[in-house]
């Protein structure tokens, strides 16, 4: 979260000539209501299951770049699903997580204490991410362009 998937994602897309997708925004747009809304008053359990839903949708249906929320990894099957994309896991360390999210109230995973939170998701979902991924791209004092161009020559695409 915060580490640039969205504004890096339609780059790539952009630079690609394809089209661009998040299943944030699909889930957003489905529910009518922020995801800080849905885990308010649903809690996390049931927005998970939307976002399971969003992102077997959108593998199903879309053929260009796409982004994941960042808890999209959690679950087993979505990893499955995920086997066989070209997958890129965007890093960055806890000073610029914290830089770049602060206290955003629309992000409820770090409501409180975000260093702590952020260590905490972190530690348990970097294996996850890793274990999807084709390629990791640290995005730390990087600029959105410089980013998009890393993850291009990772995946050794060209563009369009």
């Amino acid at each position: 979260m915060g580490v640039g998937k969205s504004t890096v994602g339609a780059l790539i897309a952009e630079r690609l000539g394809c089209a661009y997708r998040d299943t944030d925004d699909d889930i957003v747009a489905a529910e009518g209501r922020s995801i800080a809304d849905i885990f308010v008053e649903e809690g996390e359990p049931a927005f998970r299951a939307l976002e399971k839903e969003a992102v077997r949708a959108a593998l199903a249906g879309h053929d260009g770049v796409l982004a994941l929320g960042g808890g999209s990894v959690l679950d087993a099957d979505t990893r499955a699903l995920l086997a066989g994309h070209q997958v890129v896991y965007l890093s960055m360390d806890v000073e610029e997580a914290v830089q770049r999210t602060g206290l955003n109230a629309a992000r409820p995973l770090l409501a409180v204490n975000p260093r702590k939170q952020w260590r905490e998701l972190m530690e348990a979902r970097r294996h996850l991410y890793t274990e999807v991924a084709r390629a990791v791209v640290a995005t730390d004092g990087r600029t959105p362009d410089e980013v998009a161009q890393a993850v291009l020559d990772a995946l050794e695409l060209k563009e369009a």
